[in-house]
């Protein structure tokens, strides 16, 4: 057999291998308007997909509208997919404590409603014990009480296609230039300064 050929035998082996060995892990975590957290994690590498949607409430299949009208008990949540061998849980629920203020009563910033609360969603006890160790970590740099929900993920529920990736779709929108653009910005500079 040809060098070549052998390679190409080669890794026509190896590659199947390695991708069957990637593991995909997910959290789900809410802080505030759904559009902010989807294009915060975007920043992270290592997160392989993030999906807005709703969880925490009791409605099934809930729609924006019902989520805003407060019928359903669900707050504005990404799913965030990452892979383990890139970054760590650690580090996403650290990235949380900067993506929002979670001594805020009522919401994030303007966006006032329960639906914008703070909330981490646990899918079983590794993450509820990540979750619970970095909000104690945490709580030691404020002078206000956390008001973070920790609590077991039931369901997730993904919004409606038009909120998906919105901030990559629309970064001339209103919302995007005043709100999530800044946000962003400050974000990629403390991504900047913990990797000197």
């Amino acid at each position: 057999m040809k060098p070549f050929a052998l390679y190409l035998f080669l890794l026509a082996l190896i590659l199947p291998m390695r991708a069957a060995d990637t593991k995909t892990e997910s959290l789900v975590l809410g802080g505030g308007c759904f559009w902010c957290l989807d294009a915060a994690y975007k920043l992270l590498p290592g997160v392989t997909h993030v999906t807005c949607g709703y969880a925490g409430g009791a409605e099934a299949n809930p729609t924006y509208e019902q989520v805003c009208d407060h019928a359903t008990g669900h707050a504005e949540v990404v799913r965030i997919d990452f892979d383990p061998m890139q970054v760590s849980l650690g580090k996403l629920l650290d990235f949380f404590w900067h993506v929002h203020n979670p001594a805020q009563v009522g919401g994030q910033g303007n966006d006032m409603g329960p639906q914008y609360h703070s909330i981490i969603l646990y899918a079983d006890p590794a993450q509820k014990q990540a979750a619970e160790k970095s909000r104690d970590e945490v709580r030691k740099n404020y002078d206000r009480p956390l008001t973070t929900e920790i609590v077991p993920l039931v369901k997730f529920w993904p919004a409606e296609a038009y909120h998906q990736d919105y901030f990559a779709k629309h970064p001339d929108q209103g919302y995007c230039q005043v709100v999530i653009a800044p946000k962003i910005r400050k974000l990629e500079q403390v991504l900047k300064s913990e990797a000197k």
